[in-house]
């Protein structure tokens, strides 16, 4: 099944059920050059998860990141969340500039100094922990 299917069938379902989505869910930013850069150089706490359709790490941390927004909403009130196309952008000024290796990368920015990162890491501590050293940098 495609991605966009299943999405279209969630969607659906939950709609036909009752439920209801988070108020940010649907709502991804995908980069476009100069995003990133204009949010960070204006000093926002940015995470940019560098993201591919087809990898199963990133559906992985994807699926965290949804959790652990719709458990925390102070994520979204304080923190600009950036998914960034490994396709397209994975040899572009912005995945050179900070030195990105793979896809399934999640960095943590204040602004232009990085706050930390997680590399190909799944588990809801290990993306919990960034997010929270980047909500403690935006909320300082």
């Amino acid at each position: 099944m495609k991605t966009r299917d299943f999405l279209t069938l969630t969607a659906s379902a939950m709609l036909l059920s009752g439920v209801s989505a988070p108020a940010w869910a649907g709502k991804r930013v995908f980069y476009t050059p100069g995003l990133a850069e204009d949010a960070m150089a204006s000093g926002k706490v940015v995470v940019l998860d560098f993201w591919a359709k087809w990898c199963s790490t990133c559906a992985a941390q994807s699926r965290v990141i949804d959790r652990l927004r719709a458990d925390i909403p102070a994520y979204d009130r304080d923190i600009t969340f950036i998914t960034v196309d490994w396709d397209d952008y994975a040899k572009g000024t912005l995945s050179k500039g900070l030195n990105i290796p793979r896809m399934s990368t999640l960095v943590a920015m204040n602004g232009k100094a990085e706050i930390g990162r997680v590399i190909a890491a799944t588990s809801r501590e290990d993306i919990k922990a960034l997010l929270d050293a980047a909500l403690t940098a935006a909320t300082a």
